[in-house]
């Protein structure tokens, strides 16, 4: 089929315009025998818009057979599979390329000489990823069309992008990969921004809220700038003591120097150290040090985070009104392909079921709707009720257990109430309280006792104790529930899954250690000591403690926010490991090989004086380098909990000048600044989301017997979204790139 045959050509007496003369129609295109014979077309058009609207992707592609085939192919999920395992790929290069991260520690002082790959092998796992990315690309274009590819900023970002690192990776073999620079490392990134939705969404709302941090922004930076020429007069008076001259000697000795000390006051990594010289002389000079940590870390850091807050929601709002959006249009063209079957009176029932059942959707939810379809009967679907069997994608999806077994016996059916009740799991959670102290006890007794000197006869026996109750209580539990039932609850799997390894563990040490009696020592017989398995076993009953979260209905809902912020953190969590990367092979190019190792490769002690208190030398920090990949990026992790950062920004500039110390803070304001606070921002919003809901947590209590479905953040803002018009959507496929509407 042509890319400009109109998909929807009917009229609709009184509604609107006609079709133009001689337009066919997805009716009078014959695409093979069957059944569906002319209407073959129209089902493939309402199965692809159906499942765009599902995914929440754009419907402005092709929509001839051909091109259908190979889009439902490009987005099948061994495709996609497949492509996220080629970014994966073409992204840990980093750790295998020169310098390697091949090595069991990055300390300088005893680091071995890496394994390098030769040339030429890592070149050409990379050349075979980018042909991969230029495969991806020509899809790409092709299904969007020329006239939508160049109105597109990320396809030609990817062409630009693609374009570059085929350069640089021929200059590389070129060179006989002796280059001393790889640009295309940087852009490596890119190929993960642009295979995400949801991380060009959340790029857009940062790049959106980048004005308003910048206004708090500058007036932490005047706040920075009136503080240190204040700290710079105050300290560098003409009568000067030794203590008002140590001040000055060491925070305070220049402008860079005190602009640096006191940006790290405002993180207060160097609180009350960078305080104490000046205060030990007289307690006046803390008003400064106060005042500044006052102003600039309690409240224009929290300004800061409020702002993000606010203005990241309200962005991240918009976005999703448009998300919302395709979902609908997707769905009302999906409406519109298939009551053109009908003559535009509304939708067959039957033809819906033949579309759905070839939809590739969750199955539970799919059923659902096809349930709610074959309730209809014979009759036509209107667009209102089209819509509202697809609102279902939209709902949370209610877990259901199957059914207890069906005893008889009037003993076994009073013996299934009781191993049923919630009371029998409020014991299973007392006696593991009961073992956790139990283990605590035992703890603080052994503190100060080696493991050859202790006795574990009476722990030995507790955890024999213990281990046969849990194994009791999973044997009742499926007595009462039956298999099926026992599993369809999270906590019981999670309980019978420990269950099983401490029953497993427990036989071993019985078998290889015989019974706990007095005297019972720990010596070491196979690969694990008896004192080894012990603590194994007590490490996994502690675990097994959080069984009572969901029991508790306010740690409930903090637990399921952890829950949540797991499966939503995919977008933000990859805008991280974008910025984590990129900052780490710039580190590498920067600072590699700045960090040399001691004289005699040994290690400057703390009271040999030859190191300043508090220095990189001094804390022994000889493993937070960029001498590697993998150590860049612990480093990295390091300088943003900016606890002791200013180690790091001393170091640096002492051995590749002060240059360095840009990089560093650039560093903080990306990570621990922005990022940081739209984490904080996404938490509140699925915490404040589960707290508004928290009228249903009776539901968790049976340890989350509804099972929430939150697999788009979305869902957080779902009460709050505006449902577009008829009006809207209309209009907007009548502009369709690909498909002619006639009403």
């Amino acid at each position: 089929m042509a890319e400009s045959e109109p998909l929807l050509s009917r009229v609709r007496g009184g509604r609107g315009r006609d079709c133009p003369a001689g337009a066919p129609s997805c009716r009078s295109v014959q695409v093979g025998p069957g059944p569906e014979g002319g209407w073959g077309l129209c089902f493939d058009q309402a199965v692809v818009f159906i499942e765009d609207a599902i995914q929440y992707r754009s419907i402005n592609h092709r929509m001839d057979t051909r091109s259908m085939w190979l889009y439902r192919w490009y987005y099948s999920g061994t495709s996609q599979w497949i492509l996220s395992f080629i970014i994966f790929l073409i992204l840990s290069l980093a750790f295998i390329e020169t310098p390697s991260s091949f090595t069991s520690t990055s300390d300088i002082r005893y680091r071995t000489e890496p394994w390098n790959p030769p040339c030429g092998l890592t070149e050409g796992v990379e050349g075979l990823c980018l042909l991969a990315f230029a495969a991806d690309l020509s899809v790409k274009s092709y299904l969007v069309g020329w006239a939508q590819f160049r109105k597109s900023l990320w396809l030609l970002a990817y062409l630009v992008v693609l374009v570059a690192s085929f350069l640089d990776w021929m200059v590389s073999l070129g060179l006989v990969c002796q280059e001393p620079l790889r640009l295309r490392r940087l852009l490596r990134p890119f190929f993960l921004l642009q295979n995400s939705s949801m991380m060009k969404k959340t790029l857009k709302c940062i790049r959106w809220s980048l004005p308003e941090m910048a206004s708090v922004a500058l007036l932490l930076a005047l706040h920075l700038c009136v503080f240190t020429m204040f700290g710079m007069l105050l300290f560098t008076g003409e009568k000067q003591d030794d203590r008002q001259d140590r001040e000055r000697l060491t925070y305070f000795r220049n402008l860079p120097e005190a602009l640096t000390s006191l940006l790290v006051l405002l993180t207060t990594a160097n609180n009350p150290d960078v305080m104490v010289p000046a205060y030990s002389k007289n307690r006046a000079y803390a008003i400064f040090f106060i005042a500044f940590t006052l102003i600039g870390s309690l409240f224009l850091m929290n300004l800061l985070t409020a702002i993000i807050y606010n203005q990241f929601r309200g962005y991240l709002l918009k976005s999703f009104q448009a998300s919302l959006f395709r979902r609908r249009l997707g769905t009302r063209a999906a409406y519109e392909v298939l009551s053109s079957t009908s003559g535009g009176a509304g939708v067959r029932a039957q033809d819906l079921l033949q579309v759905l059942r070839r939809v590739q959707v969750d199955g539970t939810r799919k059923q659902v709707v096809m349930e709610r379809v074959r309730s209809h009967g014979s009759g036509l679907l209107s667009a209102d009720e089209f819509q509202k069997l697809f609102n279902e994608f939209d709902k949370r999806v209610t877990k259901e257990h199957p059914p207890p077994p069906e005893y008889r016996s009037p003993f076994l059916q009073t013996a299934q109430f009781l191993f049923g009740h919630r009371y029998f799991d409020y014991l299973g959670n007392l006696i593991v309280l009961m073992n956790l102290v139990s283990i605590c006890v035992f703890l603080a007794i052994d503190a100060d006792i080696l493991p050859r000197d202790r006795d574990d006869f009476i722990l030995g026996i507790f955890n024999c104790v213990f281990v046969l109750y849990y194994l009791a209580e999973m044997l009742l539990k499926v007595f009462a529930l039956g298999l099926l039932g026992y599993l369809s609850y999270p906590s019981n799997a999670f309980d019978g899954l420990l269950t099983v390894v401490l029953l497993v563990l427990e036989i071993s040490t019985l078998a290889v250690y015989g019974f706990p009696h007095q005297g019972w020592k720990p010596e070491m017989k196979g690969l694990l000591s008896l004192w080894d398995m012990v603590r194994l076993a007590n490490m996994l009953i502690v675990f097994r403690f959080l069984r009572i979260i969901p029991s508790m209905k306010l740690m409930a809902v903090v637990a399921s926010t952890i829950l949540d912020l797991i499966r939503n953190m995919r977008a933000f969590g990859g805008i991280l490991v974008v910025v984590y990367y990129v900052f780490a092979i710039i580190g590498l190019n920067l600072f590699r090989g700045v960090i040399v190792a001691p004289p005699g490769n040994g290690s400057l002690a703390p009271d040999n004086g030859s190191a300043p208190c508090g220095s990189y030398e001094q804390l022994e920090y000889w493993a937070n380098n960029f001498d590697d990949f993998a150590a860049a990026l612990v480093t990295l992790w390091n300088v943003m909990v900016v606890n002791n950062w200013q180690v790091f920004l001393d170091a640096y500039q002492r051995l590749s000048g002060p240059w360095s110390k840009i990089y560093f803070v650039l560093w903080w304001l990306l990570s621990s600044v922005i990022w940081v606070n739209l984490f904080l921002a996404l938490i509140l919003e699925n915490f404040l989301h589960k707290w508004d809901r928290r009228g249903h947590l009776h539901s968790l209590s049976g340890d989350l017997e509804a099972s929430y479905e939150t697999n788009a953040v979305d869902l957080l803002f779902r009460e709050v979204l505006e449902e577009p018009t008829e009006e809207e959507l209309m209009e907007k496929l009548k502009h369709h790139p690909h498909l002619q509407l006639c009403r």
